[in-house]
């Protein structure tokens, strides 16, 4: 790192930003919270203003935070939909439809992961994670069939959450601000399981999409999602509404 008076300030202002990021992560700094004046976080870091600046700047860049001039600095709300892609939330696109929305927890359980979401994830086969199914829903037809691993460690306060109120897309999109995610779409034949949850018959092609998300406490979850035939995608940035 540079000192305060000479030198580029990249390298400080980049250990600062890190610093904030896994702050927010840790979720010590909540969403809206207002986070410390750039003066006092430069007498914290030891650390000229304007290198602080440009760390927040930084960090507003990625979306994390938003900074308004005279109103300070704040965590971002959802600070995950302003990334290199965005994860929507379902509920409000089922609502934005003019639809009703509900969901259900098909099963929700402690397991070891298979080799292939192991390889997905970057973690030993075996390991134990969250495993859920789910089905959202507009005004009570299937909307979206879930499969999800979620990972405790890299998404604090995961265990105090009662997913049967509130859904995990939701609560991960609000809670677990990614860094890093892949995605990938496919067309895959509803098997059993698929039609039954989906309400639709058995080889029916399905449009799939398998997400995986990370922080910097390690890989946060990886989801595959099924929809409905017919169901649209977009062409912004990303993808049509769906973490």
């Amino acid at each position: 790192m540079t000192d305060k008076q000479t030198g580029s300030t990249l390298p400080k202002a980049q250990n600062i930003a890190n610093e904030v990021r896994r702050r927010i992560v840790e979720r010590e700094w909540h969403q809206g919270d207002r986070i410390p004046d750039e003066a006092d976080l430069a007498i914290e870091f030891d650390a000229a203003r304007a290198t602080v600046n440009k760390a927040l700047q930084l960090l507003a860049d990625e979306g994390l935070l938003d900074r308004r001039r005279r109103a300070g600095t704040r965590v971002a709300i959802n600070p995950v939909r302003k990334a290199t892609f965005s994860i929507p939330i379902v509920r409000e696109q089922v609502e934005q439809a003019g639809m009703s929305y509900s969901h259900r927890v098909v099963a929700q359980r402690p397991s070891p992961i298979p080799a292939e979401i192991a390889a997905r994830l970057g973690l030993p086969e075996g390991e134990i994670l969250i495993h859920m199914r789910a089905v959202h829903y507009g005004d009570g037809n299937p909307f979206q069939l879930e499969d999800r691993w979620i990972n405790p460690r890299a998404a604090p306060g995961l265990e105090r959450v009662d997913f049967r109120h509130l859904n995990a897309n939701e609560w991960l999109v609000q809670n677990a601000p990614y860094l890093r995610a892949e995605l990938t779409f496919s067309a895959e034949n509803a098997d059993q399981r698929d039609a039954r949850l989906l309400q639709t018959r058995q080889g029916r092609a399905l449009l799939i999409l398998h997400r995986t998300t990370w922080n910097d406490l390690g890989p946060i979850t990886t989801v595959r999602v099924a929809w409905q035939p017919g169901h649209f995608v977009g062409t912004d940035n990303s993808y049509d509404k769906g973490n």
